[in-house]
């Protein structure tokens, strides 16, 4: 095999394996998701959205969240806290924007869902970390006629 086919391979493997740590925190945030909705937990204001999302399920503290709107259909917020989607993105070399809609976005939209189907997760890919100074996160109830 010659030299350049064997340092293609290589490449093409260390790519690969990047990709493993988080393929694993997918099937762990997923599997979390999925076994934290077993109990049916429902909501009946958006401020229980905030205490059943943000505090119990992805278990932020209070003072990483801040809350820029919050009525009767809406919750907006952004996030500042540890995360460890965020970490191990940077620590991989990789873009937010991909990670957490890959691995975030689609367990949020799943739990969301389970807690009130009309509940609607929307992401600000141009105002998230490490891009802006946290993560711009929209919640509201979709509007049925």
């Amino acid at each position: 095999m010659g030299k350049q086919l064997q340092t293609g391979i290589l490449n093409r493997l260390k790519t690969w394996f990047k990709y493993i740590p988080l393929a694993l925190g997918l099937m762990v945030f997923y599997s979390y998701g999925f076994i934290w909705t077993l109990k049916p937990r429902r909501i009946k204001t958006m401020r229980d959205v905030f205490e059943l999302f943000y505090i119990r399920f992805l278990r932020l503290e209070r003072k990483h969240v801040e809350i820029l709107e919050l009525n009767d259909s809406e919750l907006v917020t952004v996030s500042r806290n540890p995360c460890p989607i965020l970490r191990l993105t940077l620590m991989l070399g990789m873009d937010t924007r991909y990670t957490c809609r890959l691995v975030s976005e689609t367990v949020c939209r799943y739990v969301l869902k389970h807690m009130d189907p009309r509940l609607v997760f929307e992401r600000d890919y141009g105002r998230i970390r490490p891009y802006w100074n946290g993560c711009l996160e929209r919640i509201y109830l979709k509007k049925t006629y």
